[in-house]
């Protein structure tokens, strides 16, 4: 048999830890090749007025948004692990950069550019270390509402930072979003008709080709529009009538390479920019590759993808790119457009850096009324007013969340805006986890095997308490549930024996294993006791490894409730179960009341009076 017939043999998992393409190179095939080759062709198409527009909301030089999508993509897509995902410029990391470092230096300015690929660097140190950690879960603690709320703010921040482009007017550089809306007020009879003009047609075509015609490429399509109008204003009217500004010539050259700054000083100036950037940028980045996934049926590794993001910007910033991190419009073009594996991603960035060299001159008729109506139509798709409405008619704790990080985003620094979006998640989360659902159950005669039931019309056995505690016994949630139980024997201390339906209960720590063994021992005094039905086996460890499982006592947890109940009953008053009339358990037919009993009980029943008197 010939080499050729023979399997390949598999990389072993350490070597494709640190090198994953060695998964997916194997199945490269002429027909798989030339589908990858078709989709990074169009993802190189696509992200050309994507990059100029993405760098221009990032304070760059246009053709750093270009040189974002380039070795970023490459790097991302050969040290990542999922097969579709496309790594450069996009929005929300972009409006994020121009807010972090706009107070710093004046953007497009080489102090801001440097300050740019110095934190690009930072952030992309950052992930890779929390790659190599294992961390990936860490970006499960910003929520889907955090990041609708962000993105909606984001997109009013990067409608509202275009105004003077597209009214043609100044107003003043780096504030707020009321600080734009009062200079667009204040210098409203300054508006430019001219660049208004060129801005509407630029927005309107877009709209247009879009809607009607929704397989070509809008914003090249509305950027062609608006710069043939604004070229047929200048050569009827003159550009010192109309005031028209353009772009200018993009450098036809590949990426130069770049050196970031590593002073200190430059370091923490820039470090809480860093971190905030990076939790939105792998949230991005995991987020949409998990979403693809779901559809292609991959998995995707998060640590992995960690990784990959990390390197990819550190990379980038030796090679004049901004922060790069996963694309959902690329991303999802990507896999429409047939890609089978990471050379789609890999071909686009090649394929990228091709075609700059061949249009980069022609960005000096693109007038910048035009890119802020391009801009304009990206902020309106960046608003997800399905899921805002969603959110906001479901729950009103998400839709605090939701409003209160939208509010953040358009009125204080936007770092801020994701750490307080995050902190309220939290805030939340542990608020809900802090107050586990503690319910009354008793048996019910009416469901088959008399299944437990909250039914508050039933009735309760005299001398026995069961309750079951939905939520984790954690030292977050003691303090309320050391309460409850309290409450609950200061009003019944007749029912002094308590079980506990533990099916509900996931996690028990030293605190929650200590408020156990104090209940057990105050049922004790009470000549009770505590009792612990279906407590799953991994939650006895923290029970079994101190000594609260020799104060609650091994022969009180039980497997199931008939088991529990039988145990019980026996240690139940005899007296008590004569007199009672609940009768709940099966068990309670052996304890027959005496004649003198069923007498009394009748005479209890009688009316004092008769009712015809």
């Amino acid at each position: 048999m010939s080499d050729v017939s023979r399997p390949s043999r598999p990389a072993p998992d350490w070597l494709l830890q640190w090198l994953p393409f060695l998964t997916w190179l194997p199945q490269l095939t002429p027909r798989t090749i030339r589908a990858d080759l078709m989709a990074g062709l169009t993802g190189a198409i696509v992200v050309l007025p994507q990059g100029v527009a993405f760098a221009t909301i990032a304070g760059m030089p246009p053709e750093y948004g270009l040189y974002a999508g380039m070795v970023p993509a490459i790097i991302a897509a050969l040290f990542g692990s999922s097969w579709h995902l496309v790594s450069g410029p996009t929005t929300a990391a972009s409006i994020v950069v121009f807010s972090g470092l706009s107070a710093f230096a004046e953007p497009a300015s080489a102090e801001y550019v440097q300050l740019a690929l110095t934190l690009t660097c930072m952030v992309g140190a950052i992930q890779l270390i929390m790659g190599l950690a294992r961390l990936g879960t860490l970006v499960n603690f910003i929520s889907h509402s955090v990041i609708i709320g962000f993105t909606a703010g984001a997109a009013l921040l990067i409608a509202s930072s275009q105004l003077k482009h597209f009214f043609g007017i100044e107003l003043p550089r780096g504030g707020h979003f009321h600080d734009t809306l009062i200079g667009l007020y204040r210098n409203f009879d300054d508006i430019n008709l001219w660049i208004t003009t060129v801005g509407a047609v630029t927005l309107i075509s877009g709209i247009l080709v879009k809607r009607y015609l929704p397989r070509a490429p809008y914003m090249i399509v509305a950027m062609l529009i608006g710069s043939l109008v604004s070229v047929l204003f200048n050569r009827s009217f003159g550009p010192e009538v109309t005031g028209i500004v353009t772009v200018g010539a993009l450098p036809r050259s590949l990426p130069p390479l770049s050196a970031p700054a590593f002073d200190l000083a430059t370091i923490k100036e820039l470090a809480p920019t860093a971190l905030a950037v990076t939790l939105f940028a792998l949230t991005e980045a995991v987020s949409i590759a998990r979403s693809i996934a779901a559809r292609s049926g991959q998995l995707v590794n998060g640590n992995q993808e960690f990784v990959g993001q990390g390197l990819s910007n550190i990379a980038g910033s030796f090679f004049s790119a901004y922060v790069a991190t996963g694309s959902f419009n690329r991303s999802g073009l990507n896999y429409q457009s047939g890609a089978r594996t990471p050379l789609a991603a890999i071909s686009a960035g090649v394929l990228l850096m091709a075609v700059v060299l061949l249009v980069a001159p022609y960005a000096a008729y693109l007038p910048n009324a035009a890119m802020a109506g391009i801009l304009l139509l990206v902020a309106w798709g960046l608003i997800d007013f399905h899921h805002i409405r969603t959110i906001l008619g479901a729950s009103r704790s998400d839709s605090s969340i939701l409003i209160v990080t939208f509010l953040a985003t358009l009125f204080l620094e936007l770092e801020f805006a994701i750490f307080l979006g995050v902190i309220l998640s939290l805030v939340i989360y542990l608020g809900r986890t802090s107050r586990p659902r503690i319910v009354p159950r008793v048996p019910d005669p009416r469901l088959p095997k008399r299944k437990f039931n909250t039914d508050p019309s039933l009735p309760e056995c005299p001398q026995v308490k069961i309750l079951r505690i939905d939520g984790s016994l954690f030292f977050g949630a003691v303090n309320h549930v050391q309460e409850r139980l309290r409450e609950i024997r200061d009003r019944h201390p007749e029912q002094k024996h308590l079980m506990i339906v533990a099916t509900g209960i996931n996690f028990i720590d030293v605190a929650g294993a200590e408020l156990l063994a104090q209940e057990a021992e105050a049922r004790r005094r009470m000549a009770g006791g505590l009792y612990l039905i279906r407590i799953k086996p991994g939650v006895c460890e923290p029970l079994e490894r101190g000594p609260y499982l020799d104060a609650i006592g091994a022969e009180n947890i039980f497997e199931g409730k008939g088991e529990a109940i039988r145990t019980v009953f026996e240690r139940l008053d005899v007296d008590i179960c004569r007199h009672c009339t609940a009768r709940i358990f099966n068990e309670c037919a052996s304890r027959e009341p005496t004649p003198s009993d069923q007498r009394r009980r009748v005479d209890a029943q009688q009316p004092l009076f008769d009712s015809g008197t």
